[in-house]
């Protein structure tokens, strides 16, 4: 990519800085769409042992381009976006990516495919992340900024994501064990 392409899409990339999601950090402030997108690209690296034979860098790409198209159109919560919503998101996203040079055009173009099909073992870890990502960084916001049908959802969101993996059901039961202690220690 020559240097001025790469200037202006890191610029259009700083969107993802300042683009909120409806989620809270443990200190009280909205949480960046690049701040779950560097995480969940952290987790990524971090569980690569539990899945050996399987490309993990794959999936490290995934986690970190997984929200490019919310540059375009903002975040909108999962319990919010509508298939319109996504479709807009996605004609966006992809209309963008034919402006990449190559190799990077026709490498996102086929990862974009891939997690969409949500075939790939590569691309079932990575969205069984992005739940789990998602449910973490809840449990560390305040439950005051919880909406009345996030008590709920925090408890069953992801399982179905998760169901192909022993070790990230597990993961999964972690994460609502802190959920359900979070809310109880709120009635208190």
């Amino acid at each position: 990519m020559n240097v001025q392409d790469l200037l202006n899409n890191l610029h259009l990339m700083e969107r993802l800085k300042d683009a909120t999601r409806h989620c809270y950090t443990s200190m009280g402030r909205h949480e960046s769409v690049a701040e779950h997108s560097w995480r969940l690209a952290l987790m990524a690296y971090w569980i690569s042992d539990e899945f050996p034979g399987v490309d993990m860098n794959k999936v490290i790409r995934m986690c970190l381009i997984h929200d490019i198209g919310e540059a375009f159109t903002g975040d909108i919560p999962t319990f919010l976006k509508t298939d319109a919503d996504e479709s807009t998101e996605e004609a966006l996203l992809f209309a963008w990516v034919e402006t990449l040079p190559d190799p990077f055009r026709s490498e996102m173009r086929d990862l974009y495919h891939e997690m969409i099909a949500r075939e790939s073992v590569e691309s079932k870890i990575y969205k069984a992340l992005d739940g789990l990502e998602a449910v973490i960084a809840h449990n560390e916001s305040r439950i005051e900024t919880w909406l009345p049908n996030e008590y709920e959802l925090q408890l069953v969101y992801g399982y179905d994501k998760v169901a192909f993996s022993s070790y990230l059901s597990e993961l999964r039961d972690l994460v609502r064990s802190e959920t359900v202690q979070k809310i109880e220690a709120a009635k208190q």
